[in-house]
């Protein structure tokens, strides 16, 4: 069997002396892993880092086995990231939040979303709040959306300033005032309006966050990327 597709490098881990098993994210096979034979040479090794954009090459038996890689670069943006501690933070985020994907399953959404962050990584006023999106796609994906279409408890689709944490609805302002303690904000981005402060994003990160946290995570019992805690800390000082 064999496929060949454009890719995003998740990750490499060492695989015997000389290969690596890597993980990619493809648009028509997900996120998928093969092994690269030589995968920890000295031409590979920065071709492997996280972020990278890849033609991926995949060969295997049956389906079912790993199969081997043969990777070429398209586009190598961890170069670029690797000095910048905030831009760092968020890629390392994406690709980590990524490994809540199942294996082979096809979300081209979130791929061509993560090749839109990619491409915007050295834009800091661009890609914190796609990553907020992204995020929110990411729930959308694995059926654990935000509705933000109307208010859950009028239906009226203006004014909604809040989010209800039990039934990920939105909430307007007027029916979420006598609650909005135990609401989680909405910035207003998500819902096209505005550009983003800094202050919108860390709300947008602290609401993806806790559905990211009550729908995914904890279920596996493991913890969201140290690196989002980061990133997050990062812009609250900015």
């Amino acid at each position: 069997m064999e496929w060949r597709e454009e890719a995003v490098v998740l990750g490499a881990r060492r695989h015997g002396e000389t290969s690596a098993i890597v993980e990619v994210l493809t648009r028509d096979h997900g996120r998928h892993a093969g092994l690269v034979r030589s995968g920890r040479s000295k031409r590979m090794r920065p071709v492997l880092q996280q972020g990278n954009i890849v033609e991926v090459t995949w060969r295997a038996r049956l389906e079912e086995h790993l199969g081997s890689y043969t990777i070429e670069p398209v586009s190598l943006k961890s170069a670029l990231v690797m000095d910048e501690p905030v831009r760092l933070a968020g890629l390392t985020t994406m690709t980590a939040l990524c490994a809540l994907l199942p294996e082979r399953e096809p979300h081209p959404a979130i791929y061509d979303a993560t090749k839109l962050i990619i491409s915007n990584i050295e834009n800091d006023d661009i890609w914190p709040a796609l990553l907020v999106r992204w995020e929110a796609g990411l729930l959308d994906s694995l059926g654990f959306g935000i509705d933000l279409s109307c208010c859950a408890a009028t239906g009226q689709t203006s004014d909604l300033v809040y989010v209800s944490p039990k039934s990920s609805r939105a909430v307007s302002a007027v029916a979420g005032e006598p609650y909005k303690a135990r609401l989680l904000p909405l910035p207003a981005f998500l819902l096209g309006r505005g550009m983003a402060s800094t202050s919108d994003i860390v709300d947008g990160f602290a609401l993806t966050g806790y559905f990211l946290h009550r729908h995914l995570s904890a279920p596996r019992d493991i913890e969201l990327p140290d690196s989002r805690e980061r990133l997050i800390e990062y812009l609250k000082v900015k």
